[in-house]
């Protein structure tokens, strides 16, 4: 296009430049506004998924133009840093990723409240409240954990739920954000439910990674510990165990809690680790209150015949995403990916993240005459 006429309120675009006229009568002017890196985007994986949560990081930062500097997980160092090497060897420039190891607790302030760090992205529990509380005008991405909670109707294809709250909440040693965290099951099936659960979690596998088994220890002592102070509350308040409870060393066995009250921590706390609560309830209002009572609100699901009623409920529910008739999922990451309320800030998936890790620019061009001509 080599020449533009303007009017009244007309207005073209193309590729990133608008042009604009508000009157004939008035100055004409061009409008030219870009997507631009924001600069160094900070980069904090957690230990659970450390090259894959990373790289859905360190992705979109560079499509997005920016350098990006990576802090791995101190349980998930190796793997990274082997990643970045890898990054290196392919040739990227020197200085376009940077990995910098050492525990939070110690470098964490330093990386966090650096003025060199334009942007961060943090993936786990509730250190990434304080970094929010210290980082300053940065966007910040954060997702931050949740108590995903899995409400169960009467028409429900109980071998499905079963099959799905073993998957969804026991797998990875139930050390996911997205483990199905509690379960609220109408209390009319209830009992056939927890038979069929408890059915599935005797045929679970434990011992170490390298066996290849189904339920390995988690990730530290101080979460073993965390886990334990959860399971002697319930005890302690009446939950029925319905397997006994067993720990050795991190290694602790599958345990399937049942009738379990609002009044005992495990109805609220996130445990990461392979212990599943089970609230029956007598309404699905009861079920969609006790979910948007929490502090966190990542994901839910709801398993139903009666897809009208999972809009409905799906509605009612204050999490980021609710899987119907599925155990919570964070994939792929093309979609948006985001949690509410403790559970984060922001949203992730490739488009949501690349959008984050730029800023917009203008710039705006003011002619002398009614007409322009371009070539």
């Amino acid at each position: 296009m080599s020449s533009f006429r303007y009017g009244y309120m007309r207005l073209l675009i193309f590729d990133n430049v608008i042009i604009v006229t508000t009157n004939p009568n008035l100055i004409n002017f061009i409008s030219e506004s870009l997507q631009i890196p924001l600069g160094v985007v900070l980069a904090i994986p957690p230990f659970n998924y450390p090259v894959n949560l990373a790289v859905s990081k360190i992705a979109p930062a560079l499509i997005a133009g920016n350098s990006l500097v990576l802090k791995p997980p101190t349980q998930g160092a190796v793997a990274v840093l082997h990643m970045v090497h890898c990054f290196h060897l392919a040739g990227f420039p020197k200085g376009l990723i940077s990995c910098v190891t050492g525990k939070g607790s110690e470098i964490g302030d330093f990386l966090t409240m650096h003025p060199g760090v334009n942007c961060i992205s943090f993936t786990g529990g509730d250190t990434g409240i304080a970094i929010s509380k210290k980082a300053g005008m940065i966007p910040l991405q954060m997702e931050l954990g949740g108590k995903d909670a899995c409400i169960v109707l009467e028409d429900a294809d109980l071998d499905l739920v079963a099959a799905n709250i073993i998957k969804g909440g026991l797998s990875y040693s139930g050390q996911r954000c997205t483990a199905v965290k509690v379960v609220l099951v109408m209390d009319s099936v209830a009992e056939t439910l927890v038979e069929k659960v408890k059915a599935k979690v005797a045929k679970l596998t434990v011992g170490p990674p390298e066996d290849d088994c189904d339920i390995t220890p988690v990730v530290s002592e101080s979460s073993a510990n965390f886990i334990e102070g959860l399971v002697k509350d319930a005890k302690e308040k009446g939950a029925t165990f319905c397997q006994e409870y067993k720990r050795e060393g991190n290694l602790i066995w599958p345990l399937l809690l049942d009738n379990v009250r609002p009044d005992m921590r495990i109805a609220w706390e996130e445990p990461f680790g392979p212990v599943l609560p089970v609230i029956r309830i007598n309404s699905v209002e009861e079920g969609i209150h006790h979910c948007n009572a929490s502090n966190f609100g990542l994901q839910g699901c709801i398993f139903t015949k009666d897809i009208n009623k999972a809009m409905l409920i799906s509605d009612a529910m204050e999490s980021g995403t609710i899987q119907i008739n599925s155990a919570p999922a964070r994939g792929p990451d093309h979609f948006p990916f985001q949690g509410i309320k403790d559970s984060g800030i922001g949203s992730q998936g490739i488009t949501n993240s690349i959008n984050m890790m730029t800023k917009i620019k203008s710039t705006v061009i003011n002619l002398p005459s009614p007409s322009y001509t371009m070539g």
